[in-house]
């Protein structure tokens, strides 16, 4: 019979965090859960006191919510990790059918789902658009959704832990760590959690310097940045830095210089592939 751990990384996020507590606590599956906690100064560990005796609560001082997590992940015994945010919830049901699935697959490193964008009263905004699994793909796109991804111990025996230095995509560098290194993912065609989406998330506030880290990690795991993440990164420095009008004839060809001017400072260079879609939005 597999164990599993959830591990929620947190910081000062007082207002959601007892939504996150009772979605992994009401779950039909017997699990440990572990929060981690950067020694917030809210209500955090007021709420966390409220389930002493079904979670175990350490709040000290750390290195970011990747440290934190890993630290996690040492003290866990589970044979299946579930990394759930302080600020986002699972739905009824994900983990017994996650455990189960993995359970029916003991071939299967890696198991991820359907997931949807929820805003801060956890209302639904939209389905996070992921996709059957495809390293290719992954390269270009990140359609896992890192709440609804459990993966077992044995990955990081075999893959490490999440790099500490990463503050934005420390997820998805992960995620391509795994597939590079030949872990089998399972996606399973069921939504198992809401990942939060509001104005201040680390993510959605600060767009340009999650998309240079992107750029910053692909280059050191593929040794090139793709073509599709240095459009992205033009595009988000144009709309954060002098507002992004698509109807102004200028828009295109700035939009075009920074993306051949990225390619030749992450790549030294310019391909083909890249030079055929910046002509084509001249043209």
């Amino acid at each position: 019979m597999l164990t599993l751990s959830v591990i929620t990384p947190s910081f000062n996020q007082g207002r959601f965090i007892r939504r996150t507590i009772e979605s992994v606590l009401s779950q039909d599956v017997v699990l440990q859960y572990v929060i981690m906690d950067g020694g917030s100064c809210d209500e955090t560990a007021d709420v966390a006191k409220a389930f002493e005796g079904r979670l175990h609560f350490v709040s000290e001082k750390d290195k970011g919510q990747t440290d934190a997590l890993n630290k996690g992940l040492v003290v866990t015994t589970g044979d299946v990790i579930g990394w759930l945010n302080s600020d986002d919830v699972y739905y009824p049901g994900a983990l017994k059918a996650v455990m189960d699935h993995f359970e029916a697959h003991p071939e299967c490193d890696v198991v991820y789902g359907m997931a949807d964008h929820i805003d801060v009263d956890d209302s639904f905004i939209e389905d996070y658009p992921t996709e059957p699994f495809d390293l290719t793909r992954l390269e270009e796109v990140c359609f896992i959704c890192q709440p609804a991804l459990f993966f077992r111990r044995r990955v990081i025996e075999r893959c490490g832990l999440p790099d500490v230095n990463l503050r934005y995509c420390m997820d998805y560098e992960f995620w391509l760590r795994m597939g590079l290194a030949g872990m089998r993912f399972d996606y399973i065609g069921r939504k198992l959690a809401g990942s939060r989406f509001y104005p201040d998330n680390k993510t959605l506030g600060q767009r340009r310097q999650v998309h240079t880290e992107i750029n910053h990690m692909m280059r050191d795991s593929l040794g090139y940045v793709p073509d599709k993440w240095l459009c992205n990164w033009a595009h988000t420095l144009l709309r954060d830095t002098m507002g992004f009008d698509p109807a102004k004839k200028y828009t295109t060809v700035l939009i075009a210089a920074a993306t051949l001017g990225a390619s030749v400072w992450w790549n030294r260079g310019v391909s083909g592939s890249l030079w055929r879609v910046v002509k084509s939005w001249l043209r």
